[in-house]
């Protein structure tokens, strides 16, 4: 649960397939570089990752370049069990770039795995 403001909310779950804030904005950023050709295309949520038992992690994007498949995870912030999560998938599947992707300072800041 956060507390804001002396208030105790209870954390929203997000809906598979609809975009936060943060991910919108991250969408349009890769719209930009489509149309640059920087990149080829992008999909949201289209693939997820078996990493135990019923653990299962779904990057939040998959960006196609001309040289790889790049995963890009988009957190306004990081909890523990999500820096876990991309870290094992990392681990579990080196073929893929796993990139987190925060928007600090005005623009957007980048950490590949």
């Amino acid at each position: 649960m956060r507390i804001i403001k002396g208030k105790v909310r209870p954390r929203t779950r997000p809906v598979p397939g609809t975009m936060n804030k943060h991910e919108e904005k991250y969408a349009a950023y890769l719209e930009l570089r489509k149309r640059t050709g920087e990149i080829i295309d992008y999909r949201f949520e289209r693939l997820k990752f078996k990493l135990a038992d019923k653990t299962f992690y779904t990057p939040d994007f998959i960006v196609v370049t001309p040289e790889m498949f790049e995963l890009h995870e988009v957190k306004g912030f990081w909890e523990d069990d999500a820096r876990i999560k991309i870290k094992v998938a990392a681990e579990e599947y080196p073929y893929f770039q796993f990139i987190a992707v925060q928007w600090k300072e005005k623009q957007w800041k980048f950490e590949e795995f």
